[in-house]
């Protein structure tokens, strides 16, 4: 399934959400410099905060900078990471890091940051290209820059 983003203004947004968001400015900033200080300020939860804070982000965000680091879980067979770096080569993209943590139950989790100045296409469209791949169980941006 293809993901989909919407722009919604901010008076229609559910209250997690919108603390959500408030942390992630909060930890960003350095007002908080942890998570649990940053949900206690925002009176949010820190489940709550772990449930929504990949998935929602500001268009200061989406537009600062070109680094972004993409957490991946990918089927424990030959050639799988191979294909996915290919993938960003062939995007454009510049692989900066890569960190492999050890198969458990059939996937490794990969966690690659990348610098996207020079991609042919906009990031989530290629996270939507890197979800279909034969192998990515899972892939989200964690972390931009």
């Amino acid at each position: 399934m293809t993901e989909r983003y919407f722009v919604v203004r901010e008076d229609l947004l559910p209250e997690a959400i919108v603390k959500t968001i408030a942390v992630k400015e909060m930890l960003s900033r350095g007002e908080a410099v942890t998570i649990h200080e940053a949900v206690e300020r925002a009176g949010l939860s820190r489940s709550a905060f772990y449930k929504y804070r990949d998935g929602v982000m500001t268009m200061g965000e989406m537009e600062r900078g070109t680094i972004i680091t993409v957490s991946m879980d990918l089927e424990h067979r030959s050639g799988i990471l191979s294909h996915v770096l290919g993938l960003v080569a062939a995007k454009g993209g510049n692989v900066l890091t890569i960190h492999q943590s050890i198969p458990l139950q059939g996937f490794a989790n990969v966690v690659i940051s990348m610098d996207t100045a020079s991609m042919k296409e906009n990031r989530f469209a290629f996270l939507d290209e890197l979800r279909l791949q034969q192998g990515v169980k899972r892939a989200s941006v964690v972390g931009q820059g």
